[in-house]
């Protein structure tokens, strides 16, 4: 066959044939390509949430690249960041930018993020503008859905939502300082014990409908690297005990990603039920020091097993995840917790924990 015949049969070739889920081979050959990835889920100490770690008023590059260099420091090589569809929305450009802006930190350090486009979880009502401070003593008071309720109940949404996945999917699709894409954090998360706002009627099955395209958008954008959508609740020992939502985050996924709040016991076990997918796993959530999750029990147990680690938090600041769940039924004002939920260093730089911060360095090699 002629090359300029050839060339325009693949023109001609239907986007999905061009934008599929990758096989497990593809993904193993990447996987194998990788560091050990070990890493947090980052938000600057200053920022609420995403819209003030984002927005134009309040991307602070220079605090990012302290607190990356604390990262590099204990042998960190990657961060997951939630990025947020409002501020695409409101200044497309300039988000761009800010993006470009916080990968050539990262790089300095030798970070590359794991970008997350859309979460489900807590305030299901996000505001663009100054956002409010943090509610004394409660975790997370302040973090936002994206896309919020409004949006997601929606149809007229949808022009809206594949703009900003194919906008940032197509601007940094191809860009190797990025390690990977999120599509959707917690997708089936009803957010009950939060907020005190009543969650969308028949949220879970209107996400359901909505990841299917936020994968499609994705792989049409040109994307690069591996999707994913970790699980995160329920069972997976078998498919048929698997959610609706569960299954199709797995059959979507490039590279298999999953959240785990336990002890090493039960981390194993849900280790073991995933394997099965014969493909790479990352862990994209643990590290809940309150709940039997810590780096001493869980980061043992990812490193067997040849699991990316993401704990959650990096810093203390104004997300105060510091600070347990069970502070929204009562709120620790005034008083630190006896033992530190999430993040690794207090606002200064200092470790929580000197023994927890040389386990990491030890396991990593730093």
């Amino acid at each position: 066959m002629r090359p300029g015949i050839l060339l325009a049969i693949v023109m001609t070739l239907p986007v999905a044939a061009q934008g599929q889920r990758w096989t497990a081979e593809k993904a193993k050959a990447w996987y194998a390509a990788q560091p050990w990835l070990v890493g947090a889920n980052y938000a600057p100490a200053s920022a609420i949430n995403q819209l003030e770690m984002w927005q134009a008023e309040t991307f602070n590059p220079a605090e990012i690249d302290k607190e990356l260099g604390w990262a590099q420091g204990i042998g960190m090589n990657t961060m997951r960041v939630f990025l947020h569809d409002l501020v695409w929305a409101q200044d497309a450009v300039g988000y761009r930018k800010r993006i470009d802006t916080f990968l050539t930190i990262a790089q300095k350090h030798g970070i590359r993020p794991m970008f997350v486009l859309f979460d489900s979880v807590w305030d299901p009502e996000p505001q663009l503008g100054k956002q409010r401070a943090p509610k004394p003593g409660v975790h997370n008071s302040g973090w936002v859905q994206g896309p919020g309720a409004k949006a997601l109940g929606d149809p007229k949404s949808a022009a809206r939502l594949e703009a900003y996945v194919k906008g940032v999917v197509g601007a940094f699709g191809k860009d190797k300082r990025v390690l990977a894409w999120d599509l959707w954090n917690e997708p089936d998360n009803t957010n009950g014990s939060s907020y005190g706002k009543t969650e969308l009627k028949g949220k879970e099955k209107l996400v359901e409908g909505w990841l299917g395209k936020v994968f499609a958008w994705a792989r049409s954008a040109g994307a690069e690297q591996p999707l994913t959508s970790g699980v995160w609740q329920g069972e997976w020992a078998t498919d048929g005990q698997m959610s609706a939502m569960a299954r199709l985050q797995v059959n979507e996924s490039d590279v298999i990603s999953f959240h785990n709040y336990d002890g090493p016991a039960e981390l194993e076990k849900r280790i073991g039920w995933l394997k099965r997918y014969g493909r790479p796993l990352i862990c994209t959530e643990y590290m809940a020091r309150g709940n039997g999750s810590t780096f001493a029990g869980s980061l043992p147990v990812l490193k067997k097993n040849g699991v990316g680690a993401y704990n959650w938090g990096l810093v203390a600041g104004k997300t105060q995840t510091f600070l347990p769940w069970d502070s929204w039924q009562k709120a620790y004002v005034g008083r630190e917790p006896a033992v530190w939920f999430h993040e690794v260093f207090r606002g200064d730089g200092t470790p929580y924990k000197r023994d927890e911060v040389e386990l990491i360095r030890k396991m990593t090699g730093k």
